[in-house]
């Protein structure tokens, strides 16, 4: 059978779904958790159809999966008020329980999340379309980061542990919490990233508005009781709805804290400019990149093409961290065209449950006609599509193009595609991938592939100023998660890393004294009698 026969034929019918990753039946969520209640919901709803289709006797239609709660501005501040009631302006149980506390909670929150694994990995194939096996990679590397950040907590907790005496200053330095954290997570990785922000917020003592994403909503509906059980009440609240209509509210009331979002820096610069009192709002934000990849003259061509297909086609390239660009040097620019279409081209697409599938639909309804945009603009100012039945679109499956020689005439040169499109650009000069980065709105990675120590690190030192991290002969990524994640110019605010959320969610504060007999004579009684949670030596273990 012939490419495009195959892709043409890609959706099942509904009996050739194998059971075991059959729905089955849609789920409609009717609770929502507001002050530690799962309360019913009778308003509108919003139904979930999957990037998943079946053929019918009507055609190919989406699989319907479920439905959740379409709210308005009057859940959402409902919600706020739960939140600001538990926090209690730094006095509730939850910002003055013990670190030791805080972190029982959290195991017991994990404890009953991985009960529900089997549900919520299932939702998130069917809600974003991606593979099975990637989506239980995400469920792992999830509860993975929620120890790691326990872990981490107790490392930063033991380092407070400790007084300082400084200049006839006695003082003791912990972190305390900010206060309100509105938390809005994006749908390629919606249980992941939303928990790299969503978890370091509450082991920190912050109470939590959680939006979750508008593609990837009911996989969080099996963990709304474990939210519930495991928190004291008010400090977790669910929002649900369209976020123009519930977000706006929240930020101009002035009483959110802190606004953790993994978005575009459009809805980001928005929601900012909504809160009345800027200066008291902390930014924790994950946003747009354009990453590249510039291929040396020297590159390994078969290390390149390996690398830059992760790196550009992983999840379909919806990744923040994708190869969004390749720049290839013009004299090995013909070998590695040709063996990295052939790659693509090798690789196996079709449905999400389908074992070693690669390529798979995409969740957003209008990104195909997107990225035929993207496509036909390019065709008509000089690029061509290289690889066989690049861009042919089906429903909601895009197969990915190869797209050469892009110039800065084509939207696919600035605009980021998010998705199975891969812009390939001949460059002879060095400095015209480095004056592309130095213009560009976006600053998170690049990665750069060559066989020359020296001239690789003539390259690295002008490149960690425009980017903030520097892949050598690798593809883009967020992980290990310990190590930091961040960008400059629009892609971040604020670092993400297992460590690094702590601090974000949280700031520096101290207990100070002058060094008088009496002075110490009152330390020494809170802190051997246990009377202060914050000012204490108790090390955990």
């Amino acid at each position: 059978m012939i490419l495009l026969e195959r892709i043409a034929n890609i959706f099942p019918e509904q009996g050739d779904i194998p059971a075991e990753f059959r729905l089955e039946a849609p789920i409609h969520q009717k609770e929502y958790l507001v002050d530690g209640e799962l309360r019913q919901w009778e308003g509108a709803r919003h139904t979930v159809l999957s990037p998943v289709c079946v053929r019918t006797d009507e055609g190919i239609t989406p699989v319907e999966i479920g439905s959740y709660p379409l709210a308005g501005e009057s859940a959402a501040t409902e919600a706020l008020r739960a939140a600001l009631d538990a926090y209690d302006n730094g006095r509730g149980e939850w910002p003055t329980m013990s670190v030791r506390g805080r972190i029982r909670c959290v195991e017991d929150f994990t404890a009953r999340m991985i009960a529900r694994k089997p549900e919520v990995v299932k939702l998130l194939m069917w809600e974003i379309g991606k593979t099975y096996a990637d989506s239980e990679k995400e469920f792992d590397r999830t509860v993975e980061y929620i120890y790691a950040t326990v872990d981490a907590l107790k490392d930063l907790d033991r380092d407070g542990s400790r007084f300082k005496i400084e200049q006839g200053i006695i003082a003791q330095i912990r972190r305390a919490p900010l206060g309100v954290v509105l938390c809005m997570g994006p749908f390629n990785y919606p249980l992941n990233e939303t928990f790299t922000t969503l978890i370091p917020a509450l082991i920190m003592g912050n109470t939590v508005l959680f939006k979750p994403p508008k593609h990837g909503t009911l996989l969080f509906y099996p963990l709304l009781e474990a939210f519930r059980s495991a928190f004291p009440r008010g400090v977790v609240n669910t929002l649900y709805g369209r976020g123009n209509t519930v977000v706006p509210a929240l930020m101009a009331s002035g009483k959110i804290n802190a606004l953790a979002l993994i978005g575009s820096s459009k809805v980001a610069d928005q929601l900012k400019k909504q809160h009345p009192k800027v200066n008291r709002l902390r930014a924790i934000l994950g946003l747009d990149a354009k990453n590249l990849a510039i291929l040396l003259d020297d590159a390994d061509v078969e290390l390149a093409v390996r690398e830059c297909l992760l790196g550009t086609l992983s999840f379909n390239g919806q990744r923040c961290t994708a190869i969004k660009m390749i720049f290839v040097h013009r004299t090995i620019a013909d070998a590695f065209l040709k063996r990295f279409t052939e790659a693509v081209n090798e690789l196996k697409f079709g449905m999400p449950w389908e074992k070693g599938v690669f390529i798979t639909p995409l969740p957003e309804p209008n990104k195909p006609a997107y990225l035929k945009s993207c496509l036909d603009d390019a065709l008509a100012n000089g690029a061509a599509i290289l690889n066989e039945g690049g861009g042919t679109i089906h429903h909601t499956f895009v197969y990915p193009a190869v797209v050469y020689p892009v110039n800065d005439r084509m939207k696919l040169y600035r605009e980021e595609q998010f998705g199975p499109v891969i812009p390939v650009i001949p460059f002879e000069d060095i400095e015209t991938p480095v004056a592309y980065l130095i213009d560009s709105d976006h600053g998170q990675q690049v990665s750069v592939f060559g066989r020359d120590p020296s001239r690789l690190a003539r390259l690295i030192d002008p490149l960690v100023n425009q980017v903030c991290r520097v892949n050598i002969n690798s593809q883009c990524q967020r992980g290990p998660d310990t190590l930091p994640f961040t960008g400059r110019k629009d892609s971040a605010e604020g670092t993400l890393s297992v460590s690094d959320a702590l601090r974000a969610f949280s700031i520096r504060t101290l207990v100070a004294a002058k060094q008088t007999e009496e002075n110490k004579d009152i330390l020494n009684a809170i802190v051997n009698e246990h009377q202060s949670k914050f000012l204490s030596t108790q090390f955990i273990f």
